[in-house]
């Protein structure tokens, strides 16, 4: 794929298990397993409406784990996406870590390879980008990578990620709910 030529100044990077669908201990293997989160479809259609460029960003061990191929997880993204175009919402893009912690990638969060990589693809201003996600590593990726706004959701792990973060004395920008009560304040912020 190559670089985009037009400048994107309004996009949310979304992590994807805990803040679009269910996350689960056992991973998720097949699209079955994909449930979606009360309120994420519609915040996606949302951000579409309002103007945002929704990027998935996902660690997706999954794969090097051997639990599921590269072709099961591009079936469950496709299935994501369409059943969230249908609704009114678009992702633009899908970027995901395959590699697991021990692997020392510079692609898995909290390292903000993914988001790199997806700001070279489509020339991101990441000064003006926000990142939701439900998980500690999901607010320090955010840091490490220069974005303007990261927001907590408690929809996954995030009571345990408050914690983390406290400790490590990272702050995230907000703590909504779910992720629709994210985006009611991303649009809230950018429109004021």
């Amino acid at each position: 794929m190559g670089v985009s030529s037009q400048k994107l100044d309004r996009v949310v990077f979304l992590d994807r298990d805990g803040v679009i669908n269910l996350d689960s201990p056992d991973y998720i293997k097949n699209w079955s397993e994909f449930n979606f989160l009360p309120g994420s479809i519609e915040g996606i259609k949302q951000l579409t409406l309002n103007g945002f460029t929704s990027i998935v960003i996902s660690n997706q061990s999954v794969i090097n784990r051997k639990m599921v191929s590269y072709d099961d997880l591009e079936y469950i993204h496709t299935m994501m996406k369409n059943s969230i175009k249908s609704n009114g919402g678009i992702i633009k893009d899908i970027f995901f870590c395959p590699h697991m912690p021990e692997d020392e990638c510079d692609c898995r969060k909290p390292k903000p390879g993914l988001i790199y990589r997806a700001q070279k693809t489509y020339s991101i201003d990441l000064a003006s980008s926000v990142m939701v996600g439900d998980s500690a590593k999901d607010v320090e990726c955010a840091r490490n990578a220069g974005c303007r706004k990261a927001i907590l959701v408690k929809t996954g792990n995030g009571a345990e990620a408050e914690k983390t973060l406290a400790e490590k004395k990272i702050y995230p920008d907000y703590i909504a709910q779910d992720l629709y009560e994210a985006v009611e304040w991303i649009i809230e912020i950018t429109v004021s």
